[in-house]
């Protein structure tokens, strides 16, 4: 079998898999072709590729050459339009991409999005979303730190007494769990507000204050996401949330609800409360952002306060990143993969259905139907 290994989109500095992860297969007999200079920008070179075990190869022959392609991103409609029969792993997010997937599985692909893998105690090894997100939560304070005009944490000196930022964090899944661990660390008072009652005591185990709110939804199936809530919650949550954001000076956003448009939690008016030098950092700005006002991967000033709109703060560290991708990538394919390095999708297991999109011509996944 031959797996061919993608170079992403210029905006994207991480790779499916790095060096290491490619010896692992190469040792198992399997034909491991890598895109010329796929991993450069995440400090793995074609050296270190070949030094795996695999071969560099030009796109056009990896395309032609592979049995199953690897691409965190989606590659070009064209470029898959003559791929019948291919199999192909990354993340996709074909709840907002369904016409991108009708095309592919007219083409005839096999899809694999690991962003729809069932969100079970089982998959955690190949839970992308997670561990990329624990790397975004980690950058978006250091990010909000390097825009903040004043100190993180409380300095007493002969000059005088600098009081500690307030850092308010909006959701305490695995970003803003991360984001609260490095901000406590950074010497920060941190607040944080989630609809998840659950995560109270995991929240304050890091020794930030729980903002609670109640009458949420249950979102004890939602596999981590934000679900959504009534008006009377919503109301009561605005309140809320205004009264910590009044007295924010760093605001870290993070709740998404899978295939449909970020939560507005942060109002222009809440945005005019906060001192100017505030800082948001909004992990939501590709579904649309949790402000009114968030721009994805643009910085924009409103009020006096900066919104910063990134949903990619993990390509800012593109080596752990792709390290920790890579793994669960590996993960996964030990389900369709036999030990004779052959692919054999077996569709009994709720891993492999959960997460392929397309197959045989058409649209399989449930949700997507």
């Amino acid at each position: 079998m031959t797996i061919g290994l993608l170079k992403e989109p210029t905006h994207e500095t991480r790779v499916s898999l790095l060096a290491e992860a490619v010896a692992t297969l190469t040792k198992k007999g399997i034909t491991v072709l890598v895109e010329n200079g796929a991993g450069e920008k995440a400090f793995c070179s074609n050296a270190d590729y070949e030094k795996a075990g695999a071969q560099i190869k030009n796109r056009s022959e990896i395309f032609s050459s592979s049995d199953l392609l690897l691409s965190i991103h989606q590659p070009p409609v064209e470029e898959i339009k003559n791929q019948k029969s291919k199999i192909i792993i990354g993340v996709f997010q074909p709840l907002f991409n369904t016409d991108t997937m009708k095309e592919w599985a007219s083409a005839g692909v096999t899809t694999f999005s690991l962003d729809m893998l069932p969100r079970t105690t089982r998959a955690q090894a190949m839970d992308v979303l997670s561990s990329q997100a624990n790397i975004a939560g980690y950058k978006a304070v250091l990010t909000a730190a390097n825009s903040y005009g004043r100190y993180f944490p409380m300095f007493m000196t002969a000059a005088g007494s600098i009081a500690p930022a307030k850092v308010l964090i909006l959701g305490a899944g695995v970003a803003g769990l991360q984001a609260i661990a490095t901000a406590k660390r950074l010497g920060s008072v941190v607040e944080v507000f989630d609809t998840r009652p659950a995560v109270k005591e995991e929240v304050m185990s890091l020794g930030a204050k729980f903002v609670e709110v109640e009458g949420a939804a249950d979102a004890s199936k939602a596999g981590g996401y934000a679900v959504e809530q009534s008006e009377d919650f919503i109301q009561r949550q605005k309140a809320r949330i205004a009264e910590s954001i009044a007295k924010a000076d760093i605001v870290i956003t993070t709740a998404q609800i899978p295939g449909k448009k970020a939560p507005i939690l942060i109002t222009e008016e809440m945005i005019q409360a906060m001192r100017n030098g505030s800082v948001i950092i909004d992990l939501a700005a590709a579904t649309g952002g949790n402000t009114p006002v968030t721009k994805n991967n643009e910085t924009i000033s409103y009020n006096g306060v900066s919104i910063i709109g990134n949903s990619s703060l993990q390509s800012t560290m593109p080596s752990d990143a792709s390290k920790l991708y890579g793994k669960n990538v590996l993960n996964f394919l030990q389900l369709i993969i036999t030990k004779e390095g052959e692919i054999n999708l077996n569709w009994e297991d709720d891993l492999v259905k959960g997460s392929c999109v397309t197959h045989g011509g058409e649209i399989v996944h449930e949700r997507l139907k």
